[in-house]
């Protein structure tokens, strides 16, 4: 069954497994979180479920935003986002979801901003080689020749300097390690996109078996 969570990342730590392993685990404090609109097949084309995760100042909406959350009856909400699910009649508008929807051992995709690191050249950005670092060089660290001859202009798509970071990335198939219903923590194996405090989504992962 198709099912997901909106979270925070709180951080990396290690645990250990029964077997005495050290295992690297990302925290998340997900949920709880709301339904605030059920979207069916019959008026949408397809059945989703909207999440509403944190609380906000009504004083900080829209006045097309505080209809939206008064339709659900819900306090307002500062992230929505939407999650597929297979069997739209399991869920019901101001409904809580929690994190004990997953379980250990269970596979996830977890969705996330990654850390945006400004202006950087293309060393960084593409991991280009650097020129030669002797005295008499002046392109230690320069693109270098972009244009063709020809046309005598750079073609669009070439790689050079530019924003780095700061986009929507999906990383698969990681595992829970641990659930925590008490503290709405969930412990999953390896690293998360984005830096700590940031906004992630959980969904149960479409490369599970």
């Amino acid at each position: 069954m198709s099912k997901g969570i909106l979270g925070k990342k709180i951080g990396m730590t290690q645990i250990f497994n029964e077997q005495g392993e050290v295992l690297p685990v990302t925290v998340v404090e997900a949920g709880p979180c709301v339904v605030v609109q059920k979207k069916t097949v019959e008026t949408d084309g397809y059945n989703s479920i909207q999440l509403g995760f944190g609380e906000k100042r009504e004083s900080l909406l829209t006045k097309p935003l505080k209809g939206h959350f008064a339709k659900a009856g819900v306090k307002p909400m500062k992230y929505l986002k939407e999650f597929k699910v297979v069997n739209i009649d399991d869920y019901q508008l101001g409904q809580e979801i929690k994190v004990d929807i997953f379980e250990a051992g269970e596979r996830v995709d977890v969705e996330g901003t990654s850390k945006g690191k400004g202006f950087a050249g293309t060393i960084k950005r593409y991991n280009f080689q650097r020129g030669p670092m002797a005295h008499g060089s002046k392109s230690h660290r320069r693109v270098g020749s972009a244009g063709a001859k020809g046309p005598a202009r750079v073609f669009k798509g070439t790689k050079r300097p530019g924003h780095l970071g700061a986009e929507k990335v999906t990383i698969q198939n990681l595992e829970i390690v641990k659930v925590d219903p008490e503290r709405n923590l969930l412990l999953i194996k390896g690293a998360i996109p984005g830096p700590k405090g940031s906004l992630v989504a959980v969904k149960s992962s479409v490369k599970a078996k």
